[in-house]
């Protein structure tokens, strides 16, 4: 015994130390699978390598908690669907589309010009049409994959898209760009 590894060792963890261990995982991890955590400490294999192992794993789970630190957080949440890139995208394609023509009218207001009118629609306008046009495919793989997931809170990201578009269209629609 005095030559082996003391990591190879089958050690069981004593009951203070599982309990301690287990204090280390923040609240809401202990509330949900601390009896179960402490019982598979007590029962299982123990030693220092377990402890280093446990240790270890209450740090991340404390950086980084499971589930975003709420561990009754629906996964079909609206907020957890908005930040699929397949919903967010087509909302940063609008946004982006109508800060390009809001900053193209404010240059020209402030150069002087007003609202210019080019006879080849100039860039902005290609990039507009390519923003807008670019988001639907986009927009329909969103609706594809999440309505029949979960329809309410789809219907709310779609109508958010919705509402972005048409913020993006209208200095069209009113100015007649």
């Amino acid at each position: 015994m005095i030559g082996q590894n003391i990591c190879a060792l089958p050690h069981r963890l004593n009951r203070v130390v599982a309990h301690l261990l287990t204090r280390l995982y923040p609240r809401a991890w202990r509330e949900r699978y601390g009896e179960e955590f402490e019982a598979l400490l007590q029962d299982g294999r123990g030693g220092l390598r377990t402890a280093a192992n446990v240790l270890w794993s209450a740090l991340r789970e404390h950086i980084f908690p499971t589930r975003g630190g709420d561990m009754d957080r629906q996964i079909n949440s609206f907020g957890a669907i908005i930040r699929r890139p397949s919903a967010f995208l087509p909302l940063a394609m609008s946004l982006t589309a109508l800060a390009m023509l809001l900053g193209a009218i404010v240059h020209g207001y402030v150069a002087g010009y007003g609202v210019v009118r080019e006879t080849d629609e100039g860039a902005i306008a290609h990039l507009w049409q390519l923003l807008m046009a670019g988001q639907m495919p986009i927009l329909a793989f969103f609706a594809i994959k999440w309505l029949p997931r979960a329809p309410r809170q789809t219907l709310y990201v779609i109508a958010l898209q919705a509402g972005a578009a048409l913020a993006s269209m209208a200095p069209v629609f009113f100015l007649n760009l």
